[in-house]
């Protein structure tokens, strides 16, 4: 497929999906990240791995880019675009925010809105080794295909089961119900 087809899809997608509705905000901490696509051959999105930090809930897991909201965001796409400045070294002015998929919590009462970006690729990835020990760019191709093959397509995405494995990595838990989320409004449009 092509990279405008591709593009045009993805935006459709966001605008006209349906996405989960923000929780109560009494009960949840506001965080952010951004599905970041590339578009190289094929497209690929963009992930990261924790680093590996003693008590860190989220030590080795696989990610996407972002975090806590601060008091000086103006907005949760705010939030997603500064973590990425601090995370990855990736300007916000070489990101096209899609728009939004939603709302995903976590069981540590975090309330994940998920942004998606196009990056025109500008910036060279730096990332914070404190915070993260790897990058991956991963077929988004490959995704699509682990969804159907492993029986996700068309039904609803369980946290605890939802697996989605690349090389010796493994996307689970609020990550992969995100991707989950992502590949079925997209396979609405396809």
């Amino acid at each position: 497929m092509k990279t405008n087809n591709c593009i045009h899809i993805l935006r459709s997608s966001i605008k006209n999906g349906a996405h989960p509705e923000p929780p109560d905000a009494r009960i949840f901490q506001q965080t952010s990240v951004m599905a970041l696509f590339l578009f190289n051959a094929e497209p690929e999105l963009l992930f990261i791995q924790k680093a590996d930090i003693p008590g860190y809930p989220w030590a080795n897991q696989m990610a996407f880019p972002g975090g806590h909201m601060d008091k000086t965001d103006a907005s949760t796409r705010e939030t997603a675009l500064r973590e990425l400045r601090e995370e990855m070294q990736i300007r916000p002015e070489n990101v096209e925010v899609i728009g939004s998929l939603g709302h995903f919590q976590t069981m540590f009462n975090k309330n994940i809105e998920a942004w998606v970006g196009i990056w025109n690729q500008k910036d060279e990835i730096r990332h914070d080794t404190y915070e993260i020990s790897g990058v991956f760019q991963i077929p988004f191709s490959h995704l699509i295909k682990l969804h159907n093959d492993l029986g996700y397509a068309g039904q609803e995405a369980n946290i605890m089961t939802v697996r989605y494995p690349y090389e010796d990595i493994l996307i689970w838990g609020v990550t992969a119900k995100i991707v989950h989320h992502l590949i079925e409004i997209l396979s609405k449009q396809v």
